[in-house]
């Protein structure tokens, strides 16, 4: 084996890395935001967890990127620590998909049908079918799926590469010496979790033996230790993420990983060292194939399972003294960067956080127009809080859709990420003109001069079409209701109609005398902040409308012909027959 073979090895490497990475971003892709949907559904009990984990990590292709997900996960307490040791032990399980899938590279047999299920027969195949899915498919969908067999394709061509890169060794007695250090089992530990830390892919490091297992010389004896030192290898990924800036129920997620693999590695390769010293079983001499290595890496990371899943509680509390309690400094964190990893996932979270900052908004906005009427120091101060983490949760999500909209996105996904950049900023918005309510009723309590009983019934029917607006347009948001949504449009209609015939009577009470222009500025500017709520809430609808429909103009939207639009009509009329302000001969003085 010269220079050239070593060239042609890292080539294969290169190739294997690259084709993995492809396939696992397709299949995320096609997967999107249903990830972090069926999280939410199964890892409050721990089989479902379990489930999860396995499912998700077959998946995206890797158990090191779904455990430094968790790791941000739990880094921004949307999940627990006892819920992410499920989804650990179901990724162990999970990523034994792979080793089944590059098994098929060491199939040999002179049958046609048989030689078809070798990979090097329909992989070429598979990347001419890929390629002609994404030149010629419009759906972003048949796209991915295309991605898939290309990544696929590349994967099992790097593999091929690998092994006839390896192929050489075989005659060589230098490499059979070195093949004598592996019959120690802890030095096949210790190389299978040094070369798996190094390329930080256990997939990789398990196609590597695949490959080298096609020259001979790798018994099952040596492979053994191997790919149990291999398990330890995969946890450095989630290891090193946690080496800064993390809260200490993240860094415990690493320490079950490593604790689990580690336990995992010394009960059953203690239990198979000691059956071996009695039975002597002849298999362990025997040479392994990528078959029985496939076969060997799913016993043991299920048998692992098995034995420690009753122990979750315990795993909980050896990470707990393991990684003590520390307190955090800096900010809290909302999101954090690991959930990148999974880009529909982290899209899916945004929303989450994006409903959060709604709700606070709409705490803000009722509890500020309840202080016109009756001012309360304690809810000031809430209000005053809320207003701080709403500008937080503004720049954090900003900041984080920023870095989002540098990945590789679905058509779905982007739609979406655009979406959630307007209506945070309307959330914000909307907050701000809570708090100038808030500030109008601490100038109105501080004051001698009250609102008149007039002008107090006209800015209750305001506030409640406002209010029922907020909780419409925020409900259409929640649940993606785009008849709901439409709703909005004829009661903001309706909501600037009154607002334009009451900012009349002001006025010309204003001109008769009847208030104070003190009192005037007040009631003015209340009555624009509760216009503008009203105008975000249709922002909000109308964003609602276009992510179910992308071809919707929002300007085109907004200037239709409304009178030819029957169901506007038809809800316009309904809302103002609702809300409307009575009529009063004589006026009172504001």
């Amino acid at each position: 084996m010269d220079i050239f073979s070593i060239f042609t090895l890292c080539g294969g490497l290169a190739f294997f890395l690259y084709g993995i990475t492809i396939m696992s971003s397709g299949l995320e892709k096609i997967a999107g935001g249903k990830l972090e949907r069926i999280l939410r559904q199964m890892t409050a009990n721990p089989i479902k967890a379990l489930v999860f984990g396995a499912g998700v990590t077959a998946a995206v292709q890797s158990s090191s990127a779904v455990t430094v997900m968790l790791v941000g996960l739990v880094n921004s307490g949307i999940m627990k620590l006892s819920q992410a040791i499920g989804v650990i032990m179901g990724s162990n399980i999970g990523t034994t998909i792979t080793a089944w899938i590059l098994s098929l590279s060491g199939i040999q047999s002179t049958n046609f049908f048989i030689r078809l299920l070798k990979p090097e027969s329909f992989s070429p195949i598979m990347a001419l079918i890929g390629v002609i899915m994404i030149m010629v498919a419009k759906s972003n969908k048949r796209k991915n799926v295309g991605s898939v067999l290309i990544g696929f394709a590349i994967l099992m061509f790097g593999m091929e590469v690998m092994s006839d890169s390896m192929s050489p060794l075989a005659g060589m007695p230098e490499f059979q010496q070195t093949l004598t250090m592996f019959h120690n089992p802890i030095f096949g530990v210790f190389i299978g979790a040094l070369v798996t830390a190094v390329i930080q892919s256990s997939a990789a490091s398990i196609g590597i033996l695949q490959a080298l297992s096609m020259i001979g010389g790798i018994t099952y004896g040596m492979a053994i230790p191997i790919i149990m030192g291999q398990n330890i290898g995969t946890c450095i990924s989630a290891v090193l993420s946690c080496l800064s800036g993390v809260s200490t129920s993240a860094k415990r997620v690493a320490a079950v990983h490593v604790i689990f693999n580690i336990i995992g590695t010394i009960v059953l390769l203690s239990a198979y060292l000691g059956a071996y010293s009695v039975a002597k079983f002849a298999i362990h001499n025997v040479d392994i194939s990528p078959f029985g290595i496939a076969v060997v890496h799913s016993i043991f990371n299920i048998a692992a399972t098995v034995l420690l899943f009753p122990f979750v509680k315990v795993l909980e509390k050896i990470a707990i003294i393991t990684v003590p309690e520390r307190k955090m400094k800096g900010e809290v964190v909302i999101l954090d960067d690991r959930l990148l990893l999974a880009p529909s996932f982290a899209i899916a979270e945004c929303y989450r956080q994006s409903v959060k900052m709604a709700d606070m908004v709409e705490f803000n906005f009722i509890n500020s127009t309840k202080m016109l009427k009756s001012y309360h120091k304690k809810k000031a101060e809430q209000i005053t809080a809320n207003e701080v983490k709403i500008d937080t949760y503004e720049d954090k999500l900003n900041s984080f859709m920023i870095k989002l909209s540098g990945k590789e996105l679905s058509e779905e996904d982007n739609a979406r990420v655009s979406q959630l950049m307007l209506v945070i900023g309307d959330f914000e918005r909307m907050g701000d003109h809570a708090t100038y309510i808030l500030k109008i009723a601490e100038t109105l309590k501080n004051s001698d001069k009250k609102l008149s009983s007039l002008a107090i019934e006209e800015l209750k029917v305001i506030v409640q079409a406002v209010l029922e607006i907020f909780k419409m347009s925020l409900e259409s948001y929640k649940t993606d209701n785009v008849m709901l949504a439409q709703e909005v449009e004829p009661l903001e209609a309706v909501i600037k109609r009154i607002i334009r015939q009451v900012k009349n009577r002001h006025i010309q009470r204003l001109q008769e005398g009847l208030c104070t222009p003190e009192l005037s500025f007040l009631f003015s500017d209340l009555l624009n902040d509760l216009r503008r709520i009203a105008a975000h809430c249709g922002n909000i609808a109308t964003s609602v409308i276009q992510l179910q429909d992308s071809t919707i103009d929002k300007h085109e939207y907004n200037h239709r012909n409304k009178d030819e639009d029957l169901v506007f009509v038809s809800n316009y009329e309904n809302f103002k027959s609702r809300y409307s302000v009575s009529e009063h001969k004589q006026m009172e003085k504001l």
